[in-house]
C-alpha cells in the first residue's frame, strides 16, 4: 500500500523520486477527476501537471491533523479544475468537434421550438421569453446540454448561462400556472 504521508514528507525535502512516484500511483485518476470537471482531455493534463508542481512547492504545509494526504491531493487538483471552469471562458472548454456537435444540438432546438402547435400554450410561454433565455431552456432540456455547455454554445460567461436557464425556467413555470 502506497504511503501518501511519507511521499509528501518526501517531496517537502526535495526528493524527486518521491514526486515520480506519487504521479505514477495517482495520475491517471487525477486526470480523471479533473476532465469530469472540465470536459477536456488535454485542459484536465495540464491541470493534473500544475497541481503536481503546486504539491512539490507546498508539500511541506501538508498537515496529516488536517485530514489524509491522498485527500490533500485530490483537493489540490479539484480547486484547479473548477478555477479553470470559472476563470477559463465558455468555448475554451470544450474542443472543436464537441463545439461541432453543440451546433447541431441549436438545430435539434430550433426543430423541437417550430414543431410545437402553434396554439400550444407551451409555445406561447416559449415565445414570450427573452430570445437566450428561451435558447438556454431549450439547450438544457431538449438538447441535454449543461451549463458550461451552454455558455461554450451561446457564448456567454458561466454565471450567465446558469441565470438565463434558472430565470428561464421561472418564468415558463409562471407562465404554465
Amino acid at each position: 500500500m502506497f504511503d501518501y504521508v511519507e511521499a509528501l514528507d518526501a517531496c517537502s525535502r526535495g526528493d524527486r523520486e518521491a514526486l515520480k512516484r506519487l504521479y505514477d500511483v495517482e495520475a491517471a485518476r487525477l486526470v480523471s477527476v479533473a476532465q469530469r470537471i472540465v470536459r477536456r482531455q488535454e485542459l484536465a493534463e495540464d491541470i493534473v501537471h500544475d497541481a503536481f508542481v503546486q504539491i512539490w512547492t507546498k508539500a511541506g504545509s501538508f498537515d496529516p491533523e488536517l485530514g489524509s494526504a491522498r485527500g490533500w491531493i485530490y483537493t489540490i487538483v479539484r480547486n484547479r479544475a473548477l478555477n479553470a471552469v470559472r476563470d477559463g471562458g465558455r468555448i475554451d472548454l470544450m474542443d472543436p468537434a464537441t463545439l461541432a456537435a453543440f451546433t447541431d444540438r441549436s438545430a435539434v432546438i430550433d426543430d423541437a421550438f417550430v414543431q410545437l402547435d402553434s396554439s400550444s400554450r407551451l409555445r406561447r410561454c416559449l415565445e414570450g421569453m427573452e430570445q437566450e433565455k428561451r435558447d438556454s431552456v431549450l439547450l438544457s432540456y431538449v438538447a441535454g446540454c449543461s451549463h458550461g455547455e451552454i455558455a461554450g454554445v451561446l457564448g456567454v460567461p458561466l454565471g450567465t448561462a446558469k441565470s438565463w436557464v434558472r430565470r428561464g425556467l421561472t418564468a415558463l413555470k409562471d407562465c404554465m400556472s
